[in-house]
């Protein structure tokens, strides 16, 4: 063929020339693309937000309100502000409301785009353009790749003739907005993202505003706006607390009460439920109909879709270490923890680093600095955790979690100064007690938290000891039953603290019904049951029973000679309180003398620095000045006293007991002017450390007093 050819298209048609023979196969559509085409569609409105249920009223966000609002009045333009936060927070909630107001009082234009997923964000920022002017061939062009869908949206509204809102609602894959360009600024507009990704480097020159929990009372407001009939404010608050003040799941607990027709319950009622553990399926009972279709409205269903991300990104470790996180408190949870090597029961250890930074990442935990740096989640979202969390994989991750906790604990507790990383454990063990789920499982948390309690005790914090041990010994009986050895020895360990804080009455009733327990079922001889009949005498030595208490005391000592050796630090402890409970003549004859010679004992069999030797040292200064050797007392104890100082600072009991020691024997060789002042400090420290009214300080503020007065007398010099 060598004669000219004309050709010409109509619509989408195009022209083809060629010198040869070609076969060209062309398929058309036009308009909608037919029935079970997967084309995303547009939104129906952009005009009006797109949110489930909209807030009765908006609750303590005023300040972050005002300073949005603030932005939208002025009628400039060009910000870009992030609200941030978790899940079910209610960032959706603060820019419903700053929507409402924008286009309300302000007279701007409100835009409201889903960004939940890159088909949403592209259909409806096309939908904002065509708003804002853009034609039906531009748009056309936009959604078939033929011209940049972000420059087009962003042309018409750098040119709308009003001043604009526009939110990116649920932009919790910033990555979409940022490989199409589709977040910027414009002079005529402001813009509100919200998202569950806070990292900075996602959003340069936008301004990001946090919006966590509500506050006590306003988020029991929150549940009276929606119920109002259903309680008291009182009960109101009490509710909130067991949802952790989160907004979607108040929204939720509201509706449900409010939507009670035939058998409507009350506030009262429904914390109960949740106490005896409705959770997460009793909160999403009040979803609606139009929540039913939306997962970020269901507190269960809220945070699957981050782990399904998760998942899909090729991060399954990081959901392994949300489930491992969950068996733990909602309390700020020490990352010293996660750095042990027993992690690998749940995750791969190389993998920890990553999957933390993907969970912070998605705002389900967040680091808090408390003096230790540690990790917190949200209750709710722990909740949901573990009630979605299969079945299979709970054991394993149970188990990896009580190791865990083993391994941050001191296997041998010994005294030492206040450490507050002990105190930050104590409610992730009684979680663990709480969600174990068989004896065995059980058993190896109580144990922990019973070493836990000690360690606590050796530090001086004899409140967090007896609320620990306490705490233990009840959740361990529920599910061991009252008898289990575990048990008695929690037990024995709350009494031992009830001592230390100076009640007496009640630690003596406690470790003499556990002391009779223990020795009917594992015999005088267990340790167990001489450990009891050790923290017995202590009381007894304090409340005036000597006779009983010197007794129980010899019977301890012989009781762990047998069972334990004569070298053991618990057997050299144990005699050790003999020279305290003995009176001078005792002392001398004891063990036919060798009791004065326990020092050079202690130090030949643990050293000159263990903690048994120098209480020995402590004990031996006592005993000489009992016997009237004075110099000797007052050289040994000062010696004690500047180790315990050094140890475990001038607030330690330990290091007071000591102090008091000294003070008398400053006294025995005529100093009471020294005598008084090292007590004057030593009542000082023990009114702020114990209370003014604890026997302790009640006997220090005496001695001080018998000081000052000129009544005191040394001991009697003998032997």
């Amino acid at each position: 063929m060598t004669g000219g050819m004309d050709g010409h298209a109509e619509d989408r048609g195009r022209v083809y020339q060629a010198s040869g023979d070609q076969h060209i196969s062309e398929h058309h559509h036009y308009g909608e693309q037919g029935e079970g085409a997967d084309a995303p569609r547009g939104p129906d409105s952009v005009r009006r937000p797109a949110v489930g249920r909209p807030p009765v009223v908006l609750r303590d966000r005023a300040e972050v309100l005002e300073r949005l609002r603030a932005s939208v009045r002025t009628g400039q333009g060009g910000e870009v502000y992030v609200l941030y936060g978790m899940g079910g927070c209610g960032k959706t909630a603060v820019a419903y409301t700053l929507f409402l107001l924008a286009t309300g009082e302000c007279g701007r234009v409100g835009l409201w785009v889903n960004a939940s997923d890159r088909a949403s964000l592209r259909a409806g920022m096309l939908a904002v353009a065509a708003d804002r002017g853009a034609g039906d061939g531009e748009l056309l062009a936009a959604r078939n790749g033929l011209r940049p869908a972000a420059d087009l949206v962003w042309q018409y509204l750098d040119r709308s003739a009003e001043p604009w809102l526009l939110v990116l609602d649920n932009a919790d894959h910033p990555e979409i907005l940022r490989d199409g360009s589709w977040l910027r600024t414009s002079p005529m507009g402001t813009v509100v993202v919200t998202t569950r990704r806070p990292a900075a480097r996602w959003w340069p020159g936008a301004e990001l505003q946090h919006i966590g929990v509500l506050p006590r009372e306003d988020a029991a407001r929150v549940l009276r706006d929606l119920a109002p009939h259903s309680g008291t404010q009182q009960e109101a608050a009490r509710i909130a607390d067991r949802l952790g003040r989160l907004p979607l799941a108040l929204t939720l607990a509201g509706g449900f009460l409010s939507q009670q027709v035939l058998d409507p319950w009350t506030m009262e009622t429904y914390g109960r439920r949740l106490e005896e553990g409705g959770g997460v399926e009793l909160i999403d009972q009040g979803a609606d109909a139009l929540s039913e279709e939306d997962p970020r409205h269901l507190v269960g269903l809220t945070w699957q879709l981050t782990l399904d991300a998760f998942e899909t990104r090729g991060l399954p470790e990081a959901t392994a270490l949300l489930r491992l996180l969950s068996r733990f408190a909602p309390e700020p949870l020490p990352l010293s923890l996660l750095s042990h090597a027993e992690i690998s029961g749940a995750l791969p250890r190389a993998r920890c680093e990553t999957a933390l930074r993907a969970l912070i990442d998605q705002s389900l935990t967040e680091l808090v600095d408390v003096g230790e740096r540690c990790v917190t989640s949200h209750a709710v979202l722990l909740d949901s955790v573990v009630a979605a969390t299969p079945a299979n994989v709970v054991p394993a991750l149970h188990a990896t979690a009580v190791r865990l906790l083993d391994a941050s604990v001191p296997e041998v507790p010994d005294a030492g100064p206040y450490d507050p990383l002990l105190r930050l454990l104590v409610p992730h063990g009684l979680a663990l007690l709480r969600r174990a789920g068989d004896p065995s499982t059980s058993a190896d948390a109580l144990a922990v938290v019973t070493r836990l309690s000690t360690a606590l005790h050796r530090t001086g914090d004899y409140m967090s000891a007896w609320e620990t041990a306490r705490a233990a010994a009840d959740l361990g009986e529920q599910r061991l039953g009252a008898e289990h050895r575990l048990v008695l020895a929690a037990g024995s360990r709350a009494g031992r603290a009830l001592f230390r804080l100076g009640e007496y009455v009640e630690a003596e009733l406690l470790l003499r019904r556990l002391h009779a327990t223990q020795e009917r079922l594992f015999g005088s001889d267990d340790p167990d049951t001489l450990n009891s009949r050790h923290g017995l005498q202590l009381v007894l030595g304090n409340v005036g029973e000597r006779d009983e208490a010197v007794s129980l005391l010899r019977s301890t000592v012989a009781g762990r000679r047998r069972a334990l050796g004569p070298a053991h630090p618990l057997t050299l402890r144990s005699r050790s309180s003999l020279l305290v409970l003995l009176s001078a003549s005792e002392s001398v004859a004891e063990e036919d003398g060798a009791l004065l010679s326990l020092p050079t004992e202690c130090v030949r069999f643990l050293g000159p620095d263990h903690t048994v030797t120098l209480g020995a040292h402590h004990n031996h200064a006592w005993a000489l000045h009992l016997l009237g050797r004075f110099d000797e007392a007052d050289q040994e104890i000062r010696h004690v006293t500047e180790a315990y100082r050094r140890r475990f600072g001038p607030d330690h009991p330990i290091a007071l007991s000591a102090q008091q020691l000294l003070s008398r024997t400053r006294a025995a060789r005529g100093d009471l002017a020294a005598a008084a002042e090292i007590m004057t400090d030593v009542v000082a420290r023990r009114e702020r450390g114990l209370g003014a009214d604890h026997p302790f300080t009640v006997a220090g503020r005496r001695l001080l007093g018998e000081f000052t007065s000129g009544l005191w007398r040394p001991p009697e010099a003998r032997g």
